[in-house]
């Protein structure tokens, strides 16, 4: 297993009132990375919605060199997971949607189910627009995970394409690790120096990790650790959230002893309430 650069893109697309700004979003960002574009409709094919699709891909300025358009019948979840493998595609592409009259983001039931099911990694968009926002901060899970350094390459890899000014590392602690139940001057003064032991060592771990990217994508980026005590994923979400990051890049697979590869809880806090545009990076085979 390892990280793939993202070379082959595929968006499901519907006919809805965010269509034009999620084909202008994702034909950019697949000219970014020199991504291959493969969009795949679910449902009927119709002459009126072909020349209207048509025509919106020629008002997009910026363009992968391959674009190819599918269109298919099918259930929806089942036949865009196909279509992953069909094409070995390395990002799935979704758009979010926002609660009506509640300025919260959240997946519907199929991205929800696609997040869970696709085999490749998947971006969650939050606000795909026709004039470009530019990435400025991405924030990145520095878990300790066997994943972790694979992410922390998709984080680097996605900076320098889309030319990020920053990434933050963020080491999630659970309040657990500290263990002493505080109840006056002194064992508050062992729980502080227990935390900044273990902050110090986090940050030794991830500095290692970081270590061991190619230095060609770390040298025009700016990068920092940011230890955070509290509950995995919970908390990440909430830290994107309070810097205002352009984009949240989180572990999609964990190593153990059972399974594989699952979906972990800790996304489930993310996917609740999208803080910001979050790419979930699952690790593929090499070859």
């Amino acid at each position: 297993m390892g990280f793939i650069p993202f070379k082959t893109f595929l968006f499901g697309f519907a006919f809805s009132p965010s269509l034009k700004a999620n084909v202008f979003e994702v034909t950019r960002l697949a000219s970014y990375f020199n991504a291959a574009l493969f969009f795949v409709h679910v449902g009927e094919k119709t002459l009126e919605k072909e020349n209207a699709f048509q025509s919106l891909l020629k008002q997009c300025p910026e363009k992968p060199k391959k674009i190819e358009i599918h269109w298919t019948d099918g259930e929806p979840v089942e036949t865009l997971t196909q279509a992953c493998l069909d094409h070995n595609v390395d990002l799935l592409l979704l758009g979010a949607l926002k609660r009506e009259n509640v300025l919260k983001y959240y997946l519907g039931s199929i991205a929800r189910k696609l997040t869970r099911k696709a085999p490749c990694s998947v971006l969650l968009m939050l606000n795909p627009s026709v004039e470009r926002h530019p990435c400025k901060h991405i924030v990145v899970n520095g878990f300790d995970s066997p994943q972790t350094l694979d992410t922390l390459k998709a984080a680097f890899y996605v900076g320098d394409a889309l030319s990020s000014q920053k990434i933050t590392l963020v080491e999630e602690i659970s309040e657990a690790r500290v263990a002493i139940s505080v109840s006056d001057d002194r064992t508050l003064r062992e729980a502080t120096l227990k935390k900044e032991k273990i902050n110090r060592q986090e940050k030794i771990r991830v500095k290692d990790l970081v270590k061991k990217i190619p230095l060609a994508k770390k040298e025009d980026l700016k990068w920092e650790t940011q230890s955070i005590f509290g509950r995995r994923g919970y908390s990440i979400g909430h830290y994107a959230r309070v810097v205002r990051a352009d984009l949240l890049v989180m572990n999609a697979q964990e190593e153990t002893t059972f399974l594989s590869r699952f979906f972990p809880k800790d996304l489930e806090h993310i996917l609740a309430e999208l803080p910001t545009d979050v790419l979930i990076v699952k690790s593929k085979p090499h070859g």
